[in-house]
Order: structure tokens, then sequence, then C-alpha cells
């Protein structure tokens, strides 16, 4: 299938930023290009806040070695947009008209809440949160915004950022003093917006800084997961990051593992910010969202609504988006999702297993990607099936959700199991570590009914008599590959649920409809 290109190009205060996407099967961006240039354009704001000509240069310069890399592909869609500094520069017409003269780009001048709207966009199309607040900390402001049930309720554009809160940083005295009179100031302007008070939902930082904050995190906790978006933090772990970083001298704020060296110098006020919004709004979490103001623009560009450029549901398209990358076979699926929620349903009424709502959606999702390392080795799909559901960013699953996700979904016996489980097992209670392996074990079973993909099992029947679960398994067709199986592989679930299993295959003919 022919592959989609689209471009945008951020020019933000610190940084100017080319991302290039392919929109594949799934219809979702992937990122394929990101090339970053540090110009820090608002140092090259003159006294009448006009952005000077060494400014301009650089920025033209950028522009070019940008353009230069799009033109190795074949482009669908492109669009260049610019935020706080170029807005705020007093001869912004005129910086417009030199790239539209050197380059024939349509600059587009976001506004204040232009900048804010897309980023709240793209978190809510990227996550499952549904309500939270969102910040934005860039080189010259700092976009916040509060959105509810998915809906945008409250959106403002404060007049700092990095780069103008790094004054507080360079002024004469003790780094206490300084982090003392940074934190005063940013709680005077967040408490100003009436708002922001004691909300008690996660807040959500977008764009480098809050990346580099989650980096430094995960490097100093040995994090054994990949993949920064939707990643989890408390409060007590931003400002021990920010309390081990003021600590350091400049020199070996280079060197810290996580931040990159082009934020060496800003990163603390970022920090600070993140920090003093937390305390204000009393936030239950600080979570990381990789998706930002350009995959905001996207959204909202390719949209089929664009007055509601909204993704009706965010984790069932990252599902699709799976099925369609590792070829999963969707009649399967739907037919195993049958016998598996009957199944479930029968062991929770008949006491078996205590389990309830939240456990049959982990294993529905479970249905949709069981054993899909499959596609890359039969042999040793258990091992890929968990690595790639584990360390793959899937949109609208935090990494807790993702890892019992793979945890179920790649179960193949109890030893693996705990292979799997061994880096993570103190993140689980001994209860959820067992009832995830009956999760695991309940999957894999009902897999076996469908071991030939043709759904010969069209219905069972359930008896629970003394030690003994007795499943009558209604076929349409030659059942002798489905019974091998389930009778090789039912001592997993067998061991789980401490009751033996017997399984009786009948003719049947009953063709079930979906």
């Amino acid at each position: 299938m022919q592959k989609n290109y689209y471009a945008i190009i951020d020019v933000g205060s610190n940084t100017m930023r080319l991302v290039i996407y392919a929109q594949e099967k799934a219809g979702r961006l992937r990122e394929v290009q990101n090339v970053k240039a540090v110009a820090r354009l608002r140092n090259h704001l003159d006294q009448d806040a006009k952005l000077t000509e060494t400014g301009q240069r650089i920025l033209l310069d950028t522009l070019h070695s940008f353009s230069d890399v799009m033109q190795t592909y074949e482009l669908t869609n492109f669009v260049c947009v610019a935020t706080a500094t170029i807005r705020q520069a007093a001869n912004q017409n005129e910086i417009k008209q030199l790239v539209q003269e050197h380059l024939q780009w349509n600059m587009r001048i976001l506004s204040e809440h232009e900048e804010a709207f897309y980023g709240y966009l793209a978190v809510v199309n990227s996550t499952s949160i549904k309500e939270g607040i969102t910040i934005d900390i860039g080189g010259g402001s700092t976009e916040v915004t509060y959105f509810k049930d998915r809906q945008l309720i409250h959106a403002h554009s404060f007049p700092f950022g990095a780069l103008t809160l790094r004054s507080f940083i360079d002024e004469e005295g003790s780094m206490p003093y300084k982090i003392k009179h940074l934190r005063k100031y940013l709680f005077e302007q967040f408490k100003s917006l009436p708002w922001l008070k004691q909300k008690n939902v996660p807040l959500i930082g977008i764009g480098g800084s809050a990346r580099n904050l989650v980096q430094i995190d995960q490097n100093q906790k040995a994090y054994p997961l990949a993949g920064l978006h939707q990643y989890n933090m408390q409060d007590d772990d931003i400002v021990g990051i920010s309390n081990y970083l003021a600590a350091l001298p400049s020199y070996k704020l280079q060197k810290v593992e996580g931040l990159s060296k082009d934020r060496a110098d800003i990163i603390l006020p970022a920090i600070e910010a993140f920090y003093c919004l937390y305390q204000t709004i009393e936030a239950t979490s600080f979570v990381l969202s990789r998706k930002g103001l350009r995959d905001g623009v996207f959204y909202e560009l390719l949209s089929p609504n664009q007055q509601d450029p909204l993704f009706p549901n965010v984790l069932e398209d990252s599902i699709q988006e799976l099925i369609t990358d590792y070829d999963l076979n969707l009649k399967q699926i739907l037919h195993v999702q049958y016998l598996t929620r009957k199944l479930f349903q029968c062991l929770k009424e008949s006491g078996l297993a205590s389990v309830n709502s939240n456990d049959w959606m982990l294993i529905k999702r479970g249905c949709y990607v069981f054993n899909l390392g499959e596609y890359i080795d039969s042999e040793s799909s258990a091992q890929h099936t968990f690595y790639l559901l584990a360390n793959r960013t899937i949109d609208g699953l935090m990494h807790m959700d993702r890892l019992r996700l793979a945890l179920i979904a790649s179960f193949k016996n109890k030893t693996v199991f705990k292979q799997f489980i061994k880096p993570y097992k103190e993140w689980f209670l001994k209860q959820e570590r067992k009832k995830l392996r009956l999760l695991g074990s309940l999957l894999k079973f009902t897999y076996c009914l469908d071991a030939t993909k043709r759904q010969v099992v069209s219905d069972f029947s359930f008896e629970v008599k003394g030690d003994t679960i007795y499943l009558k398994l209604y076929c349409q067709k030659n059942w002798m590959p489905e019974a091998y199986q389930s009778e090789k592989q039912k001592k997993h679930l067998e061991k789980t649920l401490k009751k033996n299993i017997e399984l009786e295959f009948v003719d049947h003919s009953v063709i079930r409809k979906y």
C-alpha cells in the first residue's frame, strides 16, 4: 500500500523542529523523521520586541535546512506554524513575508488560544484521560488548559516560558533562595486563574521539558519498560529531581542522563513550573504526553469532521492499529471473544473466580492481541508478544495497563509467566499476580478451542460437580485439532482454578452469527 507523508515545521521560541509522518494501513500517523534545531529565537528579540536581522537569518537558514530534508519525501500535505516568539514579534508581518519570499511557504502564526487548543487536542486524542489539566511550557510562553469529558473548558497562555524564567536562576543569591523566589512568582501566576485551584485531576505535561523530566526519572529508577508516552509521576518525584539538578554545577548538568544538553540551562525553571502547577491544582499525578502541538494540528487537519476533531475511542483505534500491523484474524478474535466472555461469566457466577468488570475489559483487550508475536516467529511467539506489548506505545493505555495486557496476552505457562513478571514483581500484590495468571491461562485455553481458526466450537455448556468442571463443547466441523490442543493446554487453567476440567466434544449443527 502506498504511504502518504505529511510534514510540519514548528517554529518555537527555544527550538525549531521538522517532523515528517507516514500514514499507514491503520490510518494513524507514525513519525519517520524528527529533526531539531536549537535556534533560541527568543534571545533575538530586541528592546522593541522585533526579531533582529541575526534572528531572521537563523530562522531562514534553519528553514532552508528543513526544506532540504523534506525533498526526500513526496508530501501529501505540509504545514509551517510559529508560536510565542514570532507571535510576540512587532515585525511578525515582515517575518512572514521573508519566509514567503525565500521559501514560498505560508507560515501560520498561531494565536495563544490555538496553541493551547492543539496541545489539548493531542492529549485527548492519544490518551484515555477524560478530565485533566495540560501544561506546555515553551521558551517564551506557557499554555495551560482544563478539559472535562474530553471537552475543552478553559485555556490560557501565560507570557513566560523556560527561557524567560531562567532569569530567576541567573539572579544573585543561593540556589534555595532562587528556587523560593521562582516558586513565589509561579504560584502567584497560577493562582490568578480561579479554574486551576484544587481540581484533583491528572496534570498532563507536553513538550521537550516534560519529556526530559520523565527521561531523568526513568534513568534514576532504572525503569524497565520502554516508552515515555503516558508515563506517571508523583509530586515527590518531581521535587526530588528538581533538588537533584539544583545541587549540580553547570558542567555536571550537561552530563545528566536523560537531559538534553541544550535544555540544561532551562530545565530547572520548567520543572518548577510543573511542580507549582501540580500543587496549585492538587493533582492526582503527573502524566507525560509525547503528543503535543504538532500532533494536534494534524489531528484537526486530517479529521473527517474538523468542527469536532475528537477520536471517538482512542484505545479501540490503537488496538485496531495492532490488528492491522500484525495481520491478526478479526473473525477468529470475535469468535474467541464470545467463548471467553461466556467462560468468564460461568467462572464468576459459579464462584470459582473472583473477577469483575475491569478484569473483563482487560481480558477482552487480550482477545484482540493474544499471541501476536507469532507474526515474527511462531517458536518464540510468547517472548515476542510480551516484549512488543510491554514496550510499544499504545495510545489510551497507561504503562501499568500495558504491562497487564502484555502478561495475559503472552501467557504460555506458569514458568514463562513468572519469568516475564519477575522484573516487575514488586509492582503487583500477590493477589493481582494470581489473577493475571488466571486471566492468561483462561485466554490461552479459549484460543485452543479455535486452534485451526475455523470456528469449530460454536458454543458450550458448563457444569461444576465437586472438584471437576464439565465442559460440553458443541462443534460443527471436525474437532480433532481443537480437542488435541485444548486437552494439552487445559492443565494451566486447572492449576489456577484448582479444579479438574473434563472436555466432551459433540456434534452440533447450530452456527453462531456475529
